[in-house]
């Protein structure tokens, strides 16, 4: 294993590649092959090789190096870790493609167009319950079909639903550690920024502001049991990330 690098050396080298030096861009791999090694080993499944996904994360790793900026203030490996998760991922998809039933795929389309024009009428964000009672569905169908949709969001801006000056979510994470930390902490945030908005939202709720059950439903505009039900999910969801 390649030893690891000073923060000023690593900027050189990083430089070196991006400017098109091959020999600086192979060192600068190998010098973080370790990020690809703990990301495969934690995203491992049953049914989906180490050896894929190491090679897939090997992508990840080459699109940060050459996608590094120094200039955001954060170390390469904070800023690849994400990276290599990404394209572990994106792989993993493309094996296993999900494919949304017709129905939640029709709330859906419905639910995106309904939320776009109450944002325009009201000048905010919608809630679930608002945009429930304007298609005459359930709250839940609404917000079964908008967790879907699952936009990738920045977890460097404030929650959803949280004042403009709270902190953000990523800054409520623990602080990164050694590679095997490192890439639990990115697999957290990984799949805390591919939750909905009202998912990241509900955890938020629950897990930061130790917000109830029934008060959270009431602040999404939702039932308690579909908090619950939703809770479990994505706390499943988050275990897979870890195991």
């Amino acid at each position: 294993m390649e030893p690891p690098f000073s923060p000023e050396r690593s900027g050189r080298l990083l430089a070196r590649a991006q400017a098109g030096d091959p020999g600086a861009r192979e060192a600068a791999v190998r010098a973080n092959l370790g990020l690809v090694r703990a990301a495969a080993r934690r995203l491992q499944r049953p049914g989906v090789e180490y050896d894929d996904l190491f090679q897939a994360g090997c992508i990840g790793l080459l699109k940060a190096v050459d996608g590094f900026d120094p200039r955001r203030g954060v170390r390469f490996s904070t800023y690849a870790v994400p990276v290599i998760i990404g394209e572990m991922r994106r792989w993993a998809r493309e094996q296993h493609p999900v494919r949304l039933p017709r129905g939640l795929a029709d709330v859906r389309r419905r639910a995106l167009a309904c939320r776009e024009a109450l944002a325009q009428r009201l000048s905010r964000e919608p809630t679930v319950g608002e945009i429930a009672g304007e298609l005459q569905v359930s709250p839940e169908d609404v917000a079964e079909a908008l967790a879907a949709e699952r936009p990738v969001a920045s977890l460097d801006e404030p929650p959803p639903g949280a004042g403009a000056d709270a902190a953000p979510l990523a800054q409520r994470l623990p602080a990164d550690g050694g590679e095997e930390r490192l890439v639990e902490n990115a697999a957290l945030k990984a799949a805390l920024a591919q939750l909905a908005d009202w998912e990241r939202r509900l955890i938020l709720l629950r897990f930061f502001e130790g917000f109830s059950q029934a008060e959270t439903a009431r602040a999404l505009g939702v039932s308690q049991p579909h908090v619950s039900r939703t809770e479990r999910r994505l706390l499943r969801r988050f275990r897979d990330a870890f195991s």
